[in-house]
């Protein structure tokens, strides 16, 4: 362990390093810009790896726009909160949810929190919600490289690395390559780097078409020094599934997208030793 990892680890809380003390593997999903599918990467992969036959979590802590409940197909669900203890909402596979959505009155509410305030509310999550025994936890952070981010990356035990989204665009690989090098610098192993919507595919003849450029998200990841995990298509059905809060890792198991997903599961699988 680095002497960056040392000092991040000094300063996770007790009572969050205790309860996660079940918790056998974190992944933390981030995106240095929004609107490139992250929450949707995060919520797939989840199930992804419980097809796999891993117990599986997903902490939701993109405070100001909870997305995972939607895409789950859990909107309308609450938790069950006493003292000190919330019961993370049970998801589909047997997965444990637990996302900012649930405590809201309305999905469309706005969240308009201080700094401060946030960082409280990630770490009451991190140290109240029971989650239990778990192969895996997939933590969905807030786009953008701002103080949440310091915070949650502060405050997660043990973490085995970050995910970075991107999709092709340059400005959006611009935001990928400021998540790295903050992950770096808070000596946080990134797993690597995924494309997402690289490649659109013809649903009637088959063409593959490249709309948003080619080689940014691999030439961020060699500049760096991270892997490339490959790329995820760009398919209209994930945007409908999305919609109908069904994953479509479970709603369509033979898609090309599917296949696609269940391949990046299995190598973050591999990298992170899940169920050895």
């Amino acid at each position: 362990m680095t002497q960056k990892a040392t000092d991040r680890e000094s300063m996770v809380p007790p009572e969050v390093r205790e309860r996660m003390k079940q918790v056998k593997h974190k992944i933390v999903v981030l995106s240095g810009k929004g609107g490139v599918g992250k929450s949707t990467v995060s919520a797939n992969l989840a199930m992804a790896f419980a097809k796999m036959g891993a117990s599986v979590g997903v902490l939701d802590v993109d405070i100001y726009g909870p997305t995972i409940p939607k895409v789950l197909g859990l909107e309308g669900q609450h938790p069950e909160v006493s003292d000190n203890s919330i019961q993370p909402v049970e998801g589909p596979l047997g997965s444990k949810i637990m996302s900012m959505g649930f405590l809201l009155r309305n999905a469309d509410d706005a969240v308009a929190w201080r700094g401060p305030l946030v960082a409280k509310a990630i770490t009451q999550f991190l140290s109240d919600v029971q989650w239990g025994a778990l192969d895996v936890l997939v933590v969905d952070l807030p786009p953008g490289t701002g103080d949440e981010i310091l915070s949650i990356l502060q405050s997660i035990p043990a973490v085995d690395g970050t995910l970075i989204i991107s999709t092709p665009q340059e400005v959006a690989v611009l935001g990928a390559r400021r998540a790295i090098q903050l992950t770096q610098k808070m000596g946080v192993n990134v797993l690597g780097v995924v494309e997402n919507m690289g490649e659109y595919v013809c649903p009637k003849c088959g063409e593959r078409y490249r709309m948003m450029g080619e080689g940014a998200v691999i030439r961020a990841a060699t500049d760096y020094g991270v892997m490339y995990l490959g790329s995820l298509p760009m398919d209209p059905a994930i945007v409908k599934f999305s919609d109908e809060g069904r994953p479509f890792v479970i709603a369509a198991p033979e898609s090309e997208s599917t296949k696609a997903f269940m391949a990046l599961a299995k190598k973050i699988s591999n990298l992170i030793g899940l169920g050895k």
